[in-house]
């Protein structure tokens, strides 16, 4: 008789007794999987999975909607270097309760050396996050727990998911640390060749997972001879669950690289050697040569659980004494993610103080710097474009884990998608750029570089006004309305001739509009009145509203009984209406009184245009500028004269409202403006 490991007692003797009860109407059964981490049926980095549950299985659908003991997938904190102990949670990309698929970002992760999304590497729900934003957790340890089953989320979360069960992070973390040692031993391939007597540092096979018993090398990022820094990308390594850059520790020379592009080594052995001068170059190669053909190598370092393979001390690197992250050597070590952030904010990263392990720059430092910058710190001056010093090997597409995923998601060839990553990767973003989810990035203008000076444009929601908002709300509200529109030519000689004689008197060209539109509406009183449900309501006095465009909105003056008085008069109204509309001292009464609209857009220089119909009024006339045409004249010497003519568009509610109605409206309006003498 069998039992799973991590089995409660209970649930043991639960099983047990329905084994043994062939009448029994529901057999229990164990899941299938194991708890331990070393099982080659786990497919996720940093999981732990802890089986101890048992599902009912009267059918397969009642497996799927829920288990009897809420089955938890444990998140643990993944190894992201060979030296990392610990790592702290920058930003959890998802929330408690959200779910999550196989190759998606749930988190951020910062090591002792790097910045690193990490990936999920099964479906499921987010139940319960245990390690908060800015926690600092071990490797191994469990971080947060997934439920497989929605319907399984509560019980998780609550502690049903087996947390407190052996088989737990720690139980889970065991395996690692004893399986690593065989490996790195089998890569040093026992006794017999002595390192060579130089300083130099031994880049070893990192564990990218809780699970990784070997990786592959993508591509070299460099190659023999090329200098490195502590920091930069060396290589892309393959492992069990994802795609990731491998940083180089410590500056130096590549003196040999052991493990090809396409070759596969376990965890913990050699895969380059990194020399710290320029001299011992060819005595590494001789001793490269003797760890790839397996004569011997020195003993690897000791694994442990938080990582299997730490660099050895080889070569002795200096520490940041205080809190400055530069070295003596005016070497600056920061994390990618603290990089990037200061390229973007134009900081000086050598002026930031360092929190990290010997004084590295973390992405809160550079954040705290951006609020508080030090004294006499100058802004970073823009990185001049890289140029690709690799090439992938052949039918090698370089791209990260995370574009991996969104393009096969968005079922795109990544062949397809120019990469904008470092050494041409594709990154996420530019698949998010390919499928549309994105906008592409401008390129950042130079200055003094010969072009125009970059504009500020803005970006983003900006909340209406209250203002706004009841401009938007009455522009509503005229769709339910019917309309239509009727456009006329009118000579302005005349009345341009009538302006410049008033003109001096403070008579404005809007008072003679108001002035000239309140006389035909005595004429056709129709177009003054407003749709009820029961009928025409015919308004007695004839108030002209005047949109005004101000600071933040637009607004309608209002010149009430026009008809019935002078230009002069009408003039200062007007001019006072529109100062008390600039300081936004309107009384209601004067900007909702309006029984018909003229809305001017001549001083702009628009030649024609519709304006939309206000709500409660049965028409709006729309006003252009005043344009100069050459037309045919007898009297005129050579047979020709030029005149100027103005185009008004008139709208109007169709319901009470014809078309004839209009156009004898317009007929009127133009005979008053070419014989303005009455409006004086």
């Amino acid at each position: 008789m069998k039992f799973i490991a991590g089995i409660s007692s209970t649930t043991a003797l639960i099983c047990l007794l329905s084994w043994t009860d062939p009448n029994s109407a529901s057999a229990f059964v164990p899941s299938s999987s194991s708890s331990s981490l070393s099982s080659s049926s786990s497919s996720f980095v940093g999981y732990a999975r802890n089986d101890a549950s048992v599902v009912v299985e009267p059918n397969a659908r009642a497996r799927r909607e829920t288990s009897l003991n809420a089955e938890a997938i444990k998140i643990t904190m993944p190894a992201l270097s060979s030296t990392m102990k610990e790592g702290r949670v920058v930003t959890w990309l998802k929330s408690e309760g959200d779910e999550i698929e196989a190759g998606e970002a749930i988190m951020v992760v910062e090591s002792d050396k790097a910045d690193m999304d990490v990936e999920a590497f099964e479906d499921g729900y987010l139940a319960k996050i245990l390690t908060q934003e800015g926690e600092t957790a071990e490797v191994g340890a469990v971080v947060a727990l997934v439920a497989a089953l929605q319907g399984d989320i509560a019980s998780i979360a609550e502690g049903g998911g087996g947390g407190d069960e052996p088989g737990g992070a720690a139980a889970a973390s065991a395996p690692i640390a004893a399986e690593a040692s065989p490996a790195a031993t089998a890569a040093a391939g026992g006794g017999g060749g002595a390192a060579p007597d130089v300083e130099f540092s031994r880049l070893d096979m990192p564990a990218l997972s809780s699970t990784m018993k070997e990786g592959k090398v993508v591509s070299w990022l460099k190659s023999e001879g090329d200098a490195v820094e502590a920091g930069e990308a060396i290589m892309v390594v393959e492992s069990d669950k994802a795609d990731m850059d491998v940083e180089a520790f410590e500056d130096g020379i590549i003196a040999a690289i052991i493990t090809q592009e396409g070759e596969a080594a376990a965890v913990g052995s050699p895969v380059a050697l990194i020399a710290a001068n320029e001299a011992d170059v060819p005595a590494l190669k001789a001793y490269a040569a003797i760890l790839a053909g397996g004569g011997g190598s020195p003993p690897p370092p000791p694994a442990s659980a938080a990582a299997v393979a730490a660099p050895p001390a080889a070569k002795a690197a200096p520490k940041a004494a205080a809190a400055s992250a530069a070295s003596a050597g005016g070497r600056v070590v920061a994390s990618p993610m603290a990089k990037a952030m200061a390229d973007e904010m134009g900081i000086d990263i050598s002026t930031v103080v360092g929190t990290g392990p010997d004084g590295r720059i973390t992405a809160s430092d550079v954040q705290n710097a951006a609020m508080s910058p030090p004294a006499g710190a100058a802004a970073k001056k823009p990185a001049a474009a890289k140029v690709p010093s690799w090439t992938p090997a052949a039918g090698v597409i370089a791209a990260t884990p995370t574009a991996r995923a969104l393009a096969k998601k968005a079922k795109l060839d990544l062949a397809t998608i120019a990469g904008t990553g470092e050494f041409g990767r594709v990154t996420a973003d530019d698949v998010r750029m390919a499928t549309g989810e994105m906008k592409p990035k401008k390129k950042s203008v130079v200055p003094g570089g010969g072009g125009p000076a970059p504009v500020e444009l803005p970006e983003g929601l900006v909340p209406f006004t209250g203002m706004q908002r009841a401009v938007s709300n009455n522009m509503e509200k005229t769709l339910d309305c019917p309309v239509f529109r009727a456009s006329r030519e009118i000579e302005m000689d005349a009345f341009n001739e009538l302006y410049q004689q008033v003109k001096p008197k403070g008579v404005t060209v809007s008072a003679l509009l108001a002035k000239a539109v309140a006389k035909a509406l005595e004429k056709h009183p129709i177009v003054n009145s407003s749709y009820r449900k029961e009928g025409t309501f015919f308004n007695k006095d004839i108030n002209i509203a005047m949109a005004v465009a101000i600071d933040g909105g637009l607004i309608t003056p209002v010149l009430k009984n026009a008809n019935e008085r002078g230009v002069l008069d009408l003039g200062e109204d007007w001019k006072g209406l529109v100062d008390k509309a600039k300081t936004g001292t309107l009384k209601p009464d004067e900007y909702n009184s309006g029984t018909f609209t003229i809305s001017n857009m001549g001083m702009f220089g628009i030649s024609q245009f519709d304006a939309i119909l206000p709500s409660g009024q049965g028409g709006i006339l729309a006003v252009a500028g005043t344009q100069e045409y050459i037309v045919p004249c007898k009297q005129a010497v050579l047979g020709m004269k030029k005149i100027s003519k103005m185009t008004v568009t008139l709208t109007c509610d169709h319901r009470q409202i014809y078309g004839a109605d209009a156009a004898l409206f317009l007929k009127t309006f133009s005979e008053i403006m070419m014989s303005p003498k009455s409006l004086v």
